[in-house]
């Protein structure tokens, strides 16, 4: 790349709007040094740190970078033996404390999981606490030492705060004496020291010594003789102030100094992060994507816009180079629109190869190149004596000179400013030797041989600007695969020129030229009608993508939050169900005691106690208990036979029928060895072809489990709420299927994976014990699960 590249595609003001971006002065730094690269892993490894960045600023605003300065100039004088003021030892704290709090800032295991990169950094900024704890207890303010900096400072300042209060009571006291020579009755200092304003005529009768005098002379300000050793006393308790001030200073300073390496790390590291962090607010402020990279010259922008135009007025264009042509010849009038494709395709490739997202749409992509060429604009040089056609062949025949197969040229209005032909014929001869050469080219003519020479020419494509006659304006939209049209006559028309002058015109044009320039106009249009249809095919795809995106994530949270429900649903039956089996089978072992026992009075009326409490149990239960059993495809019985199977919903078991039902409705059913009398109505019934097919499905299911199921399951680079989701979801079917042993691979990472599926497995109904595999099964990686 050479200096004349930036300057021509404006590189430099893509830089300048980048560096305003970052908050600290070495961040800044590093973006204006920011430069292009022709390595291809270097560009990708640069692009996946702004994905990240990328992705942190869109979740997060920021990493938590607030206060951050650059200490490097304050750790290199620190290292030469110079004692650091307040204001430079407070900004080694905030580079210290913005290291604190980027270390708690990743700390969640998610983060550090879905962004290594920026994990890397920080995980590798080095926190020295006691430094910062020593600096936050001595330094209060860039111009303030705290009291407690030491026990020395703290007893000098409380002497001189004495030595303060003593003066003052005593020059107080002095007032009164002194108050008719006093100018004002007012205590006030001169050159540090305590003195009283005098009135000059009465100087002599005031013994002390003459600090100052008023402007006017009329008053003089006198230290009196008894305070003077008590300010030379306060002088002497400065000074060791100042000393000591300046040792707990120079202590800190060589604790810096000691630390040295690990804060100039911590430093370039800090501002690098906010680097990172000005690409990603870059790239969101102009609504950029990451581009896929190749080093092949394959260029393929979707929806290009280039970033200097107001992002309000910019018109997106498709621009593709490389594929199937490695030269595109853009021809048309001098509208602007083919300058502006120029500059976005070298503007944009720098960018991408400097690591910055780009203005496009996703899934363009981006080639490496060792040089980009561009002779763009009027250069013409006043200087040197040179007109427009010559100024311009100079910087050609500097691109000749040096051009090869990993170069991109882009030149705007080859061979203009000398005669047409001549012109016309270089421009072709020049297009040529370049793609000969390998080079990846864009080149703009207003040229109508050059059209017919990009159709014919292998490996060469004509586009052109479109351009609305109607409006006399152009719509800045690139066509690819249609030569430009010059619409000079249907301009001029428009503008008002004489009708017979134009037909005039027309008659000098050839046959040929005039049928070849109609069948470019019936492109044109044909062209910008599918266009249009494109685009609004383009919009409503667009909107079903993001419909569909919609659908998607509401289903998975419907989904997510219905298994939920019925997890939750399940659990509060199998708990009404456990809590009823409990005190049925209390009262079951309570009637057992009573039959053991003598038949007397006492007993039967036990007996009828038990049964009262069991059946307030059933009417408790009842509603909830018959919500259960109709879900699980039971019907109510209206007849029963002596010695058929039914399911009593009152206590959720399945008994006996032993009578009848007598005069109240009411049927003895036999519950293992306890008798109940139970309301028909309270007696269901499964149907025999439900029953079938219910028995026939979950044979089904288990067969199917049993086959399909695997007993390991891998939630590696899952989020622990993913993870939780699946898992849950893999121990029904592994239960179902009847595995009793199954392994979770989860890896090592920082651990938060690993415990929050061991919390899970912990309260797992399924989950008969589990360990950490041994060294042959995976280790601290995986968990073996045995199953209930």
């Amino acid at each position: 790349m050479n200096e004349k590249t930036f300057r021509i595609l404006e590189f430099d003001k893509i830089i300048k709007m980048l560096s305003d971006r970052a908050v600290s002065n070495l961040g800044k730094k590093m973006c204006l040094e920011l430069m292009p690269s022709s390595n291809i892993r270097e560009v990708i490894e640069r692009l996946d740190e702004t994905k990240e960045s990328y992705e942190i600023v869109l979740k997060w605003g920021s990493l938590p970078l607030e206060g951050v300065k650059d200490i490097s100039e304050t750790v290199r004088r620190a290292n030469m033996g110079f004692v650091l003021n307040p204001g430079e030892l407070l900004k080694v704290a905030d580079v210290l404390r913005v290291t604190k709090r980027l270390k708690t800032f990743f700390s969640d295991g998610a983060k550090r999981e879905n962004y290594p990169i920026i994990n890397e950094i920080i995980e590798g900024l080095i926190y020295i606490k006691h430094l910062q704890d020593d600096i936050e207890r001595v330094v209060i303010s860039e111009e303030e030492i705290s009291d407690r900096a030491s026990e020395k400072l703290y007893s000098i300042r409380r002497a001189i705060k004495d030595k303060n209060l003593r003066i003052k009571e005593k020059l107080q006291s002095m007032l009164h004496g002194y108050s008719k020579y006093l100018q004002d009755p007012i205590i006030t200092m001169r050159n540090g020291r305590y003195v009283i304003p005098v009135r000059a005529e009465f100087k002599g009768s005031v013994p002390g010594l003459v600090h100052d005098q008023s402007s006017s002379g009329s008053t003089l300000f006198i230290e009196p003789m008894p305070v003077v050793e008590l300010n030379n006393e306060i002088k002497e308790l400065e000074l060791k102030e100042k000393a000591e001030i300046e040792r707990i200073l120079s202590e800190l300073s060589e604790k810096v100094s000691q630390n040295a390496d690990e804060l100039n790390y911590d430093n370039e590291n800090i501002a690098y992060l906010d680097f990172l962090m000005a690409k990603a607010k870059f790239g969101l402020d102009f609504e950029c994507s990451i581009p896929e990279v190749n080093d092949k010259g394959i260029i393929n922008f979707k929806r290009a816009r280039h970033p200097l135009i107001d992002k309000d007025k910019v018109v997106p264009i498709d621009i593709r180079l490389g594929q199937n042509y490695k030269a595109l010849v853009i021809t048309g009038p001098n509208t602007g629109g083919k300058t502006v494709t120029l500059k976005t395709t070298g503007l944009l490739t720098l960018m991408a190869m400097s690591g910055l997202a780009i203005p496009c749409n996703d899934g363009s992509q981006v080639s490496t190149f060792e040089k980009i060429y561009a002779d763009i604009g009027d250069e013409q040089s006043i200087e040197q004596n040179l007109s427009t056609f010559s100024s311009h062949m100079k910087n050609i025949i500097n691109i000749v000179n040096d051009v090869n197969e990993k170069s991109l040229v882009l030149v705007d209005e080859l061979g203009a400013g000398t005669d047409p032909v001549e012109g016309a014929a270089l421009a072709m001869s020049l297009l040529e030797y370049f793609y000969d050469k390998g080079a990846k080219l864009v080149a703009t003519t207003h040229y109508s041989e050059i059209k017919v020479f990009a159709m014919e020419k292998q490996g060469f494509e004509n586009a052109s600007v479109e351009f609305d006659v109607e409006t006399l304006r152009p719509t800045y939209r690139l066509l690819i695969g249609i030569p430009g049209k010059s619409n000079a006559l249907e301009i001029s028309k428009r503008l008002g020129l004489d009708e017979h002058i134009i037909e005039k015109a027309r008659g000098f044009i050839s046959k040929d030229v005039a049928k070849f320039e109609d069948v470019i106009q019936a492109l044109q249009n044909k062209t910008m009608l599918v266009e249009r249809e494109l685009d609004e095919i383009d919009r409503i795809k667009r909107e079903a993508q993001e419909l569909k995106k919609d659908y998607s994530e509401r289903k998975y949270k419907l989904d997510l939050q219905r298994e939920k429900e019925i997890k939750k649903a399940q659990e509060e039956a199998r708990r009404i169900l456990r809590q009823a089996k409990e005190e049925a089978d209390a009262i079951v072992r309570e009637l057992n005691e009573l039959r053991k026992k003598a038949v007397d009075a006492a007993s039967i009326k036990e007996a009828e106690e038990a049964r009262r409490k069991l059946n307030e149990r059933i009417t408790k239960t009842q509603s909830n208990d018959d919500e259960m059993v109709m879900r699980a495809g039971m019907q109510p019985v209206e007849e029963v036979k002596i010695g058929e199977e039914v399911f009593v919903s009152t206590v959720q078991a399945k008994g006996t029928v032993l009578t009848m039902p007598d005069s109240k409705g009411e049927v003895q059913v036999q519950i293992g060895v306890m008798k109940l009398n139970v309301p028909l109505n309270k007696l269901l019934r499964e149907e025999k072809s439900k029953k079938e097919a219910a028995k026939l499905g979950t044979t089904k299911i288990i067969k199917e489990k049993a086959q399909n199921i695997s007993s390991t399951i891998d939630l590696r680079g899952q989020t622990i709420d993913e993870a939780m989701y699946n898992l849950d979801k893999y121990l029904d079917d592994a239960y179902l299927s009847g595995i009793n042993k199954i392994t979770i691979i989860h890896g090592k990472g920082t651990g938060a994976l690993r415990e929050g599926i061991q919390r899970e497995l912990r309260n797992h109904p399924y989950v008969k014990s589990f360990r950490i595999g041994d060294f042959n099964e995976g280790g601290s990686g995986v968990t073996v699960v045995e199953l209930k």
